[in-house]
């Protein structure tokens, strides 16, 4: 680092609030940290790639399946993190209109986060991406405890200084920035305390910052580990590449377990007359969820006939309903995914 940016470094840490600790804000500490775990940085690195390779080979309507089963498991890793117990299925109910039980700021919060991780709002406008001005609608952030955040202009203050003291970070690997993401969000008091999602949700799409086929990194189950932030700059990196490492293996896992699906689907269908079968499946492969309404839509067949390949695959144990209702049911593709 030049002498300059250790100035404006120093001077952006004395200027930080002191809830966490100050020294998590300087990114020679994290830079002394990263030499130790080059190995580690290669490994989640190769399997980061493989994840990308592996999608560049789906057709684009498995590759969108593909990433919105991700980022459903994804939220789903990232609530039960924060202490709100809400499945994969419950919040891609919510968001085809198919409404469960489910404590409602807590699936308006998934919503923000599924829309985010898929690309939605600039990471650089912090109010926009939070959705600070858009509070009333139905897929914005999470609103208990917004007293305990910044307003206004003070808002935007600690949002300059948080996106100023990241902007230093620019000799950490990517992959690397997320703990120090997390801390530093944390100093600036963007979120009220407590909150999981909103800083794990910036991280993850600013990780993914370059990568091809990704518009966040996926660390599923194993983020709660590090989404919480806890330790010294060593040990939060280092779990942090574990969380990287298998997030990416697990995902790839699940992807190939659908192109499976999609392969034992078809053998089990290959009696029945026409391509009907074969639409069905590809529809089928590529959303996480479908209702007959879409499938109809999607696979250019009947509603009748929508129906009755649902209920026969439903029979050969390859799709399941995960409703329970008997209007505005739902499918997904059964095991896996």
């Amino acid at each position: 680092m030049s002498p300059e940016l250790i100035a404006e470094t120093d001077d952006l840490i004395r200027r930080m609030p002191s809830r966490t600790p100050r020294s998590l804000a300087d990114p020679r500490v994290w830079l002394a940290a990263q030499a130790g775990l080059l190995g580690a940085l290669a490994q989640a690195a190769r399997s980061l790639g493989r994840l990308e390779a592996t999608l560049a080979v789906l057709s684009a309507g498995e590759a969108d399946g593909a990433r919105q089963r991700l980022a459903l498991l994804e939220v789903e890793a990232m609530l039960w993190a924060q202490g709100l117990v809400i499945g994969r299925d419950e919040i891609g109910r919510d968001l085809l209109d198919a409404r469960g039980g489910s404590d409602p700021e807590a699936i308006r919060l998934a919503r923000w986060a599924i829309r985010r991780l898929e690309g939605q709002g600039g990471l650089t406008d912090l109010s926009s991406f939070l959705g600070l001005h858009r509070r009333t609608t139905s897929d914005e952030v999470f609103d208990t405890g917004m007293e305990l955040r910044p307003q206004g202009v003070e808002f935007d203050a600690a949002a300059g200084e948080f996106l100023e003291t990241i902007g230093a970070f620019g000799e950490l690997h990517p992959l690397l920035r997320g703990p120090a993401v997390l801390a530093v969000w944390r100093m600036a008091e963007l979120s009220p305390p407590g909150q999981v999602v909103e800083p794990a949700v910036w991280s993850a799409r600013h990780m993914a910052a370059g990568a091809e086929g990704l518009s966040f990194i996926p660390l599923g189950r194993h983020g709660r580990r590090v989404w919480t932030g806890f330790g010294s700059p060593e040990d939060r990196l280092a779990a942090h590449l574990i969380a990287v490492h298998e997030g990416a293996q697990e995902a790839r896992t699940l992807i190939l377990s659908i192109r499976t699906w999609c392969e034992r689907a078809r053998v089990a269908t290959a009696g029945i007359k026409g391509d009907n079968a074969a639409r069905v499946v590809a529809v089928l492969a590529s959303r996480p969820l479908v209702s007959a309404m879409e499938l109809e839509a999607q696979a250019v067949i009947s509603r009748p006939t929508a129906e009755r390949m649902l209920k026969r695959l439903t029979d050969l144990g390859l799709t399941r309903e995960v409703t329970g209702h008997r209007r505005f049911r739902l499918w997904t593709i059964a095991g896996r995914g």
